[in-house]
């Protein structure tokens, strides 16, 4: 936590602390994924559209940028829930989710 706070990765929960065992919304995965690309200087300049997702309108302001460029990079995709295609941007992301996510993210970025 100290490395990707001083590297301005992640800035915790509020107030200066931080969660390290809380459990991490997608939205909040693409926001970390996305500042350590920059911070890595990774190309983030794609930047994907939201109006395929019925939820499009649940994306945190603060976390627009990085969830679109995640969905632009295919690096955090929909679910069908209902035969809507949902993002789900504030739910809790499963652990095969964060594998998932993960992988990808590696497999894009270590091909650069």
């Amino acid at each position: 936590v100290a490395w990707a706070a001083a590297k301005g990765v992640v800035g915790g929960v509020g107030n200066g602390k931080f969660d390290p065992d809380g459990s991490v919304t997608r939205e909040q995965m693409a926001a970390i994924l996305y500042r350590y690309a920059s911070s890595v200087q990774a190309d983030t300049s794609k930047h994907g559209d939201f109006s395929a997702f019925a939820d499009a309108d649940a994306v945190s302001g603060w976390a627009k940028e990085a969830l679109s460029w995640a969905v632009a990079e295919q690096i955090i995709g929909g679910s069908t829930e209902n035969g809507k295609l949902i993002l789900n941007p504030a739910g809790n992301a499963t652990r095969a989710q964060v594998s998932a996510i993960l992988m990808r993210f590696i497999e894009h970025f270590m091909k650069q």
